[in-house]
């Protein structure tokens, strides 16, 4: 069985700024109709995360996409920011070349699914629909793949790099996983010469070990942790997890231990720093939420 656990607050609602410089971008015939359509796929997009039937959350997702993608054909729509869809997060790069859609559709307590898609910032609709296949990876650290078997999850950060071979996106996301075990994921998002998008590349680097194309980062769902770009730092920085036996059954289970690991960019590659600060807390920090500045969080509360 694949991905789960309730859409934590850590959800990610991605920070979209409207202006009216980006409206007027739009036609006023298309921003009423962009308009209409936010309202329905709100609605949709709400009942997917909160309603307490299964065949209805999976009808309203079915019922969202295609409304989602007939809105995102209009002309200019990449300049529309869709801020009522609180239960999906939309991610920019510094560049704003793209953005990208995920969301989480609640299976059971041992299942979730995430769907996707990557925008491209032009006035006639170039996308490209992120299929979850995380179930098919057996290699996490060192798969590429393509947006048609992509490691679903739910992004909250993009960090734009300019690497050795060219720029890269460096994707922070969130995976449900299971009722006992969460997942932080790293994942880099490069676009080949064709211009399609490639998720996996070996940019991560630690001293004596082959460089990795992801990081996948495990821990007991009892828990916080973090895994975010620093701005102040200017470093990635991820609590550092010990294995213990866990209190309800389920296994060995990765808790923080209250010190920090990271990455730090050094010539286009994220290279490995074994402790960011001296001291240790005695008790693992609890970060708060990862949301953006509008009023309500994923469950739309």
């Amino acid at each position: 069985m694949k991905k789960v656990l309730l859409l934590l607050p850590l959800m990610l609602l991605g920070l979209v700024v409207k202006t009216d410089a980006q409206v007027k971008m739009i036609s006023e015939k298309n921003l009423e109709f962009l308009e209409e359509m936010e309202d329905t796929i709100s609605l949709l997009a709400y009942a997917v995360i909160n309603d307490s039937l299964e065949e209805n959350r999976f009808g309203a997702c079915r019922e969202m996409i295609p409304r989602l993608v007939k809105a995102l054909k209009v002309e200019n729509s990449f300049d529309y920011p869709f801020e009522q869809l609180r239960s999906v997060s939309i991610q920019y790069p510094q560049d704003s070349s793209f953005r990208i859609f995920t969301w989480q559709l609640y299976v059971n307590k041992d299942d979730y699914r995430y769907f996707g898609a990557i925008q491209m910032n032009s006035p006639d609709l170039k996308l490209f629909p992120l299929v979850d296949r995380s179930f098919n990876v057996t290699n996490e650290s060192q798969a590429s793949l393509t947006p048609a078997e992509w490691y679903g999850n739910v992004y909250y950060n993009i960090q734009e790099v300019d690497g050795p071979d060219g720029r890269y996106y460096t994707l922070f996301g969130f995976d449900a996983y299971s009722f006992f075990r969460k997942r932080k994921i790293i994942d880099v998002l490069k676009f080949n010469q064709n211009g399609d998008p490639v998720f996996g590349h070996a940019v991560f680097v630690k001293e004596g070990e082959q460089p990795v194309k992801r990081i996948v980062r495990e821990y007991s769902a009892e828990v916080s942790t973090r895994c975010n770009y620093d701005e102040l730092l200017e470093i990635i920085i991820f609590d550092h997890l010990i294995t213990m036996s866990g209190p309800h059954g389920e296994g060995t289970v990765a808790y923080p231990d209250g010190s920090y690991e990271g990455y730090r960019l050094e010539n286009g590659l994220w290279v490995y720093i074994d402790k960011v600060f001296n001291q240790v807390s005695d008790e693992a920090p609890r970060p708060a939420p990862v949301l953006d500045n509008r009023t309500k969080d994923i469950f739309g509360n």
